[in-house]
């Protein structure tokens, strides 16, 4: 057994019983060892959350970054297109995700920084630019990930119209990028 393969086990069983299901005593039986011994890689169950999240927001972490000939709207959607989908692809993906710090992540969000810097959006739009997109995708994803179906809430009647939660999304990012379209510099 490894840190690797603790976060591996621990990933799969985020995606078999939920976020809220999830425990050390459960995951030390998945690995048939006693709880105490995952201490020895994660200190407490929010160092091992913490790892967790990272490791589910891999796909993104890798994708790659903008390119100086790349236009800011295309690059600016695509990549917070990827973003949503990489929470997506994990049970409760956006609670895992919600609160981390993306410390390992500097270089690369300097990088995205310094692309919409040079795209001509002032600083000060391009910081909250991408931190309002963010909390918009995890806010958007937390909404589709608790929404179980039709009738999942006793106030909603059957003509009640079901939220396209992807129309919804694009919607929502388009008026991002046109707000910081509003904000560029000649």
């Amino acid at each position: 057994m490894n840190r690797e393969t603790v976060v591996a086990e621990a990933l799969n069983l985020l995606d078999e019983v939920g976020l809220d299901a999830v425990s050390t005593r459960q995951l030390a039986k998945r690995l048939g060892v006693e709880q105490p011994s995952l201490y020895w890689y994660f200190r407490t169950k929010k160092d091992l959350l913490a790892a967790m999240a990272q490791v589910a927001m891999a796909p993104h972490a890798t994708a790659p970054l903008p390119m100086p000939a790349d236009d800011w709207r295309d690059w600016f959607v695509e990549n917070t297109r990827g973003f949503r989908r990489t929470l997506l692809m994990r049970r409760d993906g956006a609670r895992l995700h919600a609160g981390t710090t993306p410390t390992s992540d500097l270089d690369r969000i300097r990088r995205k920084m310094d692309f919409l810097l040079a795209s001509g959006v002032p600083e000060r739009d391009a910081q909250m630019g991408m931190l309002t997109a963010s909390r918009f995708t995890v806010g958007s994803v937390l909404e589709e990930q608790a929404d179980t179906g039709p009738g999942h809430s006793p106030d909603l009647t059957a003509d009640t119209p079901k939220i396209d939660h992807e129309a919804a999304f694009e919607a929502g990012l388009s008026l991002i990028v046109d707000g910081l379209a509003l904000r560029i510099t000649a």
